[in-house]
């Protein structure tokens, strides 16, 4: 897990090191710089896999120089692979795999990876720069390229220097809270999606984006339950095993939740010493779940550590989260996964999480939306409209404010769009052109079911909680890997029928079955409250005052495309306590503090 940079751009070595430091959090233990041919390659270490300087990059083989963020978790089945071809290694790193491996099969390394992992090689025989970003973009991938001149970053930070802001981008983080690849909040700066390659030939200036890995077409399989819940819980068990391979020492992050508890579960049965668990609670017990998690721990017998989340900590996390994660990023759980970092760094230098669980088997309340959104179907249409603009209530369970236009939705597919962009928006003007990359995900399936996971897998995943993960953990040098994110299980789980997933309205059946194994139904069966902060109260009541800071009209008039007067009207009306606006709220409030920290706030009063 670390950060790497490469640039064409005439710069000092020291230049570079300075552009480095910036996301010297990403790897502490050792910054590598090699100047070849005009180009540079930086790396930042934080060192997991064979900590001994042989393993430090970049690293050379042959004509081949590379720069690796990441872990390849089947590295050593490769190696083994390479071995019986004749290839000889110097260190028993994940690393030169990747080396060898591009040297016998080229770009067809990539598909028999699996891993997290963003990467550059750069051959000199042929003055190409070959780069890879792994299959749901765990790992970030940033680049510049124009008119000749290069810049790849694991960060933006270091590569933003000049760049203007997109203001397209600004209105898809207004509607998102995030700001979806292939864009970022800077002009001629791209992410380069997951699952694709990117070759750049500096000779001829040729510049190609390939994609090697998406979504199949869903072909639902006819297996047994009882089998299918064996090979679900076999899968998981692997994908735990090769991601406890580590030469630090690991831990795991332990909520409330099904996901974690089942990680954890699985880890403390495979591993040979006792598993470090590491929770957030909050004092408000509507958030709290860390009594649950305290529960989980005793039965698995791991060493736990809880910590309790204040506004006091709040606050001091908001510098650092505008600091590490570069862009806008309005996610308030980014906050607490920022203070269990920090907490965890103090015991592990690698940490188990449960994320992904809940996109693949259909745990999110979003669901039940969804299902009641397929009644409301049956009704048509213009009955619908007109009965939007008289009935009172809210049938579909949530987003009490946005029912009207839920109600005017006319297909299931603008329907799931919604979901995720919002049937409330804060601008004065939609354009949702760039929705169309994700939304070929809905031709993949027929069920509503499965293009609501597939779009979550696609969008909300990559681009927020993949982000917020890398970011928070980074933060910290902590690295936090996945298993449920091994895309062997993501592409199995497509496959089961819905109702082993979502049963009769029972979210992620199939996983709560294979807990049951080691933790007793009634102590896990539990709402979801997921992994949120209450920032509205803290709105009305602690941070106020912060709040109304850097919420001035002469801010709110800079922002691009921004209904001023609209989202003063939602500010008063939570203020009052008349609705709950506070996810709008606060991705204002960040983009805010973002304007201030790199520069875009131009004050006129």
């Amino acid at each position: 897990m670390c950060g790497i940079y490469i640039t064409n751009k005439q710069l000092e070595k020291e230049d570079a090191r300075r552009k480095m430091e910036l996301m010297k959090f990403r790897g502490p233990d050792h910054t590598g710089i090699h100047e070849f041919d005009n180009i540079i390659l930086g790396h930042l270490r934080l060192s997991i896999i064979d900590l001994d300087a042989r393993a430090n990059q970049p690293m050379k083989f042959g004509h081949l120089l590379i720069v690796f963020n990441g872990e390849i978790y089947n590295f050593l089945s490769i190696k083994k692979e390479l071995e019986d071809l004749g290839h000889i290694f110097a260190t028993t790193s994940d690393t030169e795999i990747l080396l060898h491996g591009y040297k016998e099969w080229g770009e067809d390394i990539v598909p028999r990876l699996n891993g997290m992992f963003s990467f550059t090689i750069y051959d000199s025989e042929k003055q190409t720069l070959f780069s890879s970003r792994d299959r749901l973009g765990v790992k970030p991938f940033f680049y510049y390229w124009k008119n000749g001149v290069l810049e790849i970053c694991s960060q933006l930070r270091p590569i933003a220097d000049g760049k203007k802001i997109n203001p397209a981008a600004i209105s898809m983080y207004l509607d998102c809270t995030y700001i979806p690849s292939p864009f970022t909040i800077y002009e001629d700066v791209h992410k380069l999606p997951p699952g694709n390659n990117l070759y750049i030939d500096l000779k001829s200036g040729l510049l190609q984006v390939k994609e090697y890995w998406n979504l199949c077409a869903v072909n639902t399989s006819s297996i047994p339950y009882e089998e299918a819940k064996e090979q679900v819980h076999n899968l998981l068990k692997d994908a735990v095993k090769i991601r406890l391979n580590a030469d630090v020492p690991f831990g795991s992050f332990l909520s409330g939740g099904i996901d974690s508890a089942l990680i954890s579960a699985v880890a403390s049965k495979i591993s040979p010493t006792k598993v470090k668990t590491f929770s957030i609670g909050f004092e408000d017990p509507k958030y709290d779940e860390s009594k649950i998690a305290a529960r989980y721990a005793k039965i698995l017998e791991t060493e736990h550590t809880e910590t309790i989340c204040k506004p006091e900590h709040i606050l001091e996390m908001i510098p650092k989260l505008i600091e590490v994660y570069d862009e806008p990023f309005g996610d308030s759980s980014a906050l607490p996964s920022l203070l269990l970092n920090k907490v965890t760094k103090q015991y592990v230098t690698m940490a188990l999480s449960g994320d992904g669980g809940d996109e693949s088997f259909m745990g999110y309340l979003y669901f039940d939306w969804v299902r009641n959104f397929k009644k409301l179907l049956k009704i048509p249409y213009w009955v619908r409209k007109i009965g939007s603009y008289a009935l009172i209530g809210n049938i579909l369970g949530g987003r009490t404010p946005s029912l009207r236009s839920i109600l005017q939705t006319q297909s299931e597919n603008d329907f799931i769009a919604g979901i995720f962009i919002g049937h409330n928006s804060l601008l004065n003007k939609r354009n949702l052109s760039w929705l169309s990359h994700y939304q070929k995900a809905f031709k993949l399936t027929k069920n509503i079911f499965q293009k609501a996971a597939d779009i979550n897998i696609k969008l909300w995943l990559e681009n927020d909680s993949n982000v917020k993960v890398d970011r928070a953990s980074m933060a910290f040098s902590v690295e936090v890997r996945s298993p449920f994110l091994d895309y062997r299980i993501i592409e199995y789980a497509r496959k089961l029928p819905i109702s082993y997933r979502y049963g009769n309205g029972i979210k992620k059946k199939i996983l709560k079955d294979i807990l049951k194994e080691y933790i007793p139904e009634e102590v896990f069966n539990q709402p979801k409250r997921g992994f949120a902060v209450p920032i509205g109260s803290w709105i009305r009541n602690e941070l106020k005052e912060e709040f109304m800071a850097n919420l001035s009209d002469d801010f709110l008039n800079q922002v691009p495309n921004l209904n001023v007067k609209k989202f003063k009207k939602m500010y008063r009306a939570h203020l009052e306590g008349k609705h709950d606006y506070t996810s709008y709220i606060w991705r204002v409030y960040v983009l805010s503090k973002w304007y201030q920290e790199f520069g875009f706030y131009q004050k006129t009063v």
